[in-house]
């Protein structure tokens, strides 16, 4: 689903394994990797083009952490879960640096669903997030476990676009 055809909000009964969800594109430039990093990884490859280039780096690159944020922001939009998305674990990794003048997107499939055995009004849905750059390289795999809600009763049944 895009952002353009997705339901506003949805629910487990709207998902299916394999479903994919796709995102808008962020840019991202230098003066926002060195902001995230002043103030939340002050690190010389994250702040200083200039002493990042004597680094395992080679070059200004994004904190892997700023990558996660831009794809958790980038996953709410794209994802519109009932009662928000609701982290239960995650599997992170970084295939390589996000640098400045990516555009950054997500691609989001459902792999697998599994119904709660003591609350019938929720699942487990296991999500693989691939955030990719301008080139569609993997920089970012995020495997996450999210708490998905069963529709209330008595809500009418929105049919996914």
């Amino acid at each position: 689903m895009d952002l353009d055809s997705a339901p506003k909000t949805l629910h487990l009964d709207d998902l299916n394994v394999g479903d994919v969800f796709l995102s808008r594109a962020q840019a991202v430039d230098a003066q926002q990797i060195v902001q995230f990093a002043s103030q939340f990884d002050p690190q010389p490859f994250h702040l200083d083009e200039e002493a990042a280039k004597d680094t395992y780096f080679q070059g200004l690159a994004a904190s892997g952490w700023h990558t996660a944020a831009i794809t958790m922001r980038l996953m709410v939009e794209s994802f519109p879960l009932a009662q928000g998305l609701i982290g239960a674990g995650v599997e992170l990794s970084w295939s390589q640096p996000t640098r400045p003048g990516d555009v950054l997107r997500v691609k989001s499939t459902i792999l697998s669903i599994t119904p709660s055995r003591s609350k019938p009004d929720r699942a487990i849905i296991l999500f693989e997030t691939i955030t990719l750059n301008q080139r569609d390289e993997a920089v970012q795999k995020l495997t996450s476990r999210i708490v998905a809600f069963r529709r209330p009763q008595g809500d009418a049944m929105r049919a996914p676009a």
